[in-house]
């Protein structure tokens, strides 16, 4: 008996050194061609998979320097925007402390004029009732002497009032 044969006849481990049994050449053959082939295929699928990769990432960097550039233009416009809403409080805050000090102003100029008014309307009635006094106290003064003159004058003394107040108008 040899040796090979009586591993293999007593069904544990055992060397088949039978080359069509083991398909050893039908691997070698598969082995060859992957060796032989496959760094080719899956060489030029990894550079086509780097390169689209490698332009993503150029593209990615490209929109980000344009996101950038953008994010910056919004930021400098934003503070434009903000300085100048600032400045229309500050304009508005101002226009309308000068609204209200017009108003105030206008007010007090409203005020006094009406106090000079009213006090004009006032010396006016004033002047009005004295005038109505004067000549109702005069009216009341020319009723008592001419209803006590026919009494107390003659004729002589009639004649001379007369011809005085006469010359009176005349000399007026």
């Amino acid at each position: 008996m040899n040796f090979p044969s009586i591993l293999a006849s007593h069904g544990t481990f055992g060397l088949n050194l039978n080359p069509f049994e083991t398909n050893i050449i039908n691997l070698a053959i598969v082995i060859f061609a992957l060796y032989k082939f496959l760094p080719n295929f899956l060489g030029g699928i990894l550079e086509r998979r780097r390169a689209a990769i490698l332009t993503d990432l150029t593209d990615a960097e490209t929109r980000l320097g344009a996101a950038s550039e953008s994010l910056a233009q919004a930021q400098q416009g934003l503070a434009e925007a903000q300085k100048k809403a600032e400045q229309i409080r500050a304009d508005g805050k101002a226009r309308a402390q000068a609204i209200r000090l017009e108003n105030e102003k206008r007010t007090i100029e409203e005020m006094a004029r009406l106090k000079q008014g009213s006090a004009a309307d006032l010396q006016s009635e004033a002047a009005r009732v004295t005038n109505q006094l004067r000549r109702e106290a005069a009216r009341l003064a020319i009723e008592k002497a001419l209803a006590t003159l026919p009494g107390k004058l003659d004729a002589d003394a009639q004649a001379q009032l007369l011809n005085q107040s006469i010359q009176n108008l005349g000399n007026a």
